[in-house]
């Protein structure tokens, strides 16, 4: 049965400062998997931090069509008032102007590009509010929320040339060490509220270390390695240690001037003959709870709402469905989209996920897999991020259609919003879960990147055990158990739904890859067996489910210092 997602067209582009150096490569606001290596932390980052997962907050915008004034645009300037988000940064500026004279070919190279400052404003209206409203819970200058302008121009999307990713621009390893989770579901660097609340977190910790945030934002460019062996030089040599004196790479000699310029002419654009649109000084998303898997695309009509715009607040996910390994998580929605997912979603009642997880083996063709599961091969690769090569390189699981139809009519939303009135017939997790294919899709085993797995993996086998269903259990925890879905006990079962008595008897057919699982287990039948036992698995295994194998040895990489090159951001 062939499945059609919705996955936007990718196109990116390199951008360059006024050094003519490449400083970020920008993609379409569309689904793209982010770049998967693993960096290791400069040594200098030694001290540990955590973060904490932010609420979201939502913001609303008004905004001039126009940007550059025109000599024919005889439109009035819009009149600053205490609704305008611009003039509550302007309000709470609180680092001293630079005085370089790199300011003024920042300025320069910013305002002859209308388009581009255009497109970094449009995009950072869904996010502003939120970023300032946490910049002024700590404290701090609202100078720091213009600072995603110049790390990717408020694209979430935006993938440097040292795979730093998201607004902010955490490398991989950086981005781990401020509790950035990335794998193969989500690279929560691009995650807006996680991020920002990890980048302040480090931002902080910076100004603690230099006692001035013209060198905490050095710091933050360079790694305070870099900008701390530079201040000792200087002292060494009887030399000031402000940043100005400094001996800095490029790149961080003019990071401070370059946001000074962004914020010299986001308060006062009429003097570079741009026109800044307005964003009211209201949340634009709202947080939601969303079930434990779902598709984004269905997510998205559920909210009534683009795969754009969906995409654009839930950067993060890099599959066509949402995953969690609880029983639910948070999406963000526009603010006045909320209220409709919350009520969509409690009158519907069809399957939530199209996808399942599939173990490709070794050498097998991708053409073959596409076929046998009704997909384009583009479709394949894009969803799964395979690379152009006919078979599989090395075994893993990967997502493949399902046989189910997510689908939703707006024409039949709900339009109810007393609480009382949405609360759907009362089922059980499990139940609804079993009912929808909310959580069929096993997370762990697709957690290692095709392309990274170890040539050594063994091919996967299937063995048939019984299983006698014991008091307090249901069809979801069996499932869970075993490491398979709710759909392959009915069907291996012939079950007509999802519902099972103590006593009764089950067959279950597992894929595993560990070699003690070639023993017959078709005489063990007795109460209490040790399921990990029966199939050969490993005794300090946490969650009693059967994976498939987990030999391989991921790849890690290195990421270069930015102190060796100036197109390498070595903080993030």
């Amino acid at each position: 049965m062939a499945v059609s997602t919705t996955i936007p067209s990718l196109s990116a582009y390199a951008d360059t400062n006024v050094m003519g150096e490449e400083i970020i490569i920008y993609s379409d606001d569309g689904y793209k998997p982010a770049p998967r290596d693993l960096g290791v932390i400069d040594k200098s980052t030694s001290d540990k931090a955590t973060s904490k997962k932010l609420g979201g907050n939502r913001l609303g915008d008004s905004f001039d069509t126009e940007l550059h004034t025109d000599t024919t645009d005889t439109q009035e300037p819009v009149a600053v008032n205490n609704d305008d988000l611009w003039q509550r940064i302007r309000n709470g500026y609180a680092i001293p102007d630079s005085r370089s004279s790199l300011v003024a070919r920042h300025e320069e190279w910013y305002s002859t590009r209308p388009d581009y400052i255009k497109r970094m404003v449009e995009r950072s209206q869904k996010y502003l509010f939120h970023i300032v409203e946490e910049v002024e819970k700590r404290g701090m200058p609202t100078e720091i929320a213009l600072l995603p302008m110049i790390e990717s121009a408020y694209n979430p999307q935006a993938n440097s040339t040292s795979s730093a990713s998201g607004i902010w621009q955490f490398v991989p390893a950086t981005g781990k060490h401020f509790g950035l989770k990335q794998n193969w579901w989500v690279d929560n660097r691009r995650n807006v509220t996680f991020a920002t609340d990890a980048a302040l977190t480090y931002l902080q910790k910076l100004y603690n270390m230099f006692g001035a945030w013209d060198l905490a934002l050095a710091a933050y460019n360079a790694g305070e390695g870099t900008v701390g062996r530079a201040i000792e030089r200087n002292r060494k040599l009887g030399l000031p240690t402000d940043y100005e004196s400094l001996d800095l790479p490029a790149e961080t000699k003019n990071y401070v001037p370059k946001l000074q310029a962004i914020k010299n002419l986001m308060t006062n654009p009429e003097n570079y003959g741009l026109k800044i649109q307005t964003i009211a000084n209201t949340p634009y998303f709202a947080k939601v709870t969303a079930p434990a898997q779902i598709d984004a695309h269905l997510a998205a009509k559920l909210a009534e709402i683009s795969d754009d715009e969906f995409l654009a607040l839930n950067p993060s996910n890099k599959r066509p469905v949402i995953t969690s390994n609880g029983e639910k998580h948070e999406l963000l929605l526009p603010i006045l989209s909320a209220q409709t997912f919350r009520n969509n979603l409690a009158g519907y009642d069809k399957p939530l996920v199209s996808w399942r997880t599939y173990f490709a083996k070794r050498g097998e063709r991708m053409e073959s897999i596409a076929s046998k599961f009704g997909m384009q091969l583009s479709q394949l690769r894009v969803v799964n991020n395979l690379p152009s090569q006919n078979k599989i390189k090395n075994s893993a699981t990967i997502l493949v259609p399902n046989g189910n139809k997510t689908d939703f009519n707006t024409a039949k939303s709900i339009t109810k919003t007393n609480d009382a009135e949405l609360a759907p017939t009362v089922e059980s997790n499990d139940e609804i879960n079993a009912k929808q294919g909310s959580a069929n899709i096993d997370i762990n085993n697709t957690e290692t990147p095709v392309e990274n797995n170890a040539d050594k993996i063994e091919p996967v086998r299937q063995v048939s055990v019984t299983h006698r269903v014991k008091k307090g259990e249901n069809m979801q925890t069996i499932a869970k158990h075993y490491g398979i879905s709710v759909k392959q006990i009915m069907a291996a079962n012939s079950l007509k739904n999802y519902k099972l008595k103590v006593g009764q008897t089950i067959k279950l057919d597992i894929e595993t890859a560990n070699t003690a699982a070639k023993k017959k287990t078709s005489n063990d039948k007795s109460k209490g067996k040790n399921t990990e036992k029966n199939l050969g698995k490993k005794s300090n295994a946490k969650s009693k489910v059967v994976k498939k194998s987990e030999t391989s040895n991921k790849n890690k990489t290195k990421n270069k210092s930015k102190a060796s090159t100036k197109k390498v951001k070595q903080h993030k």
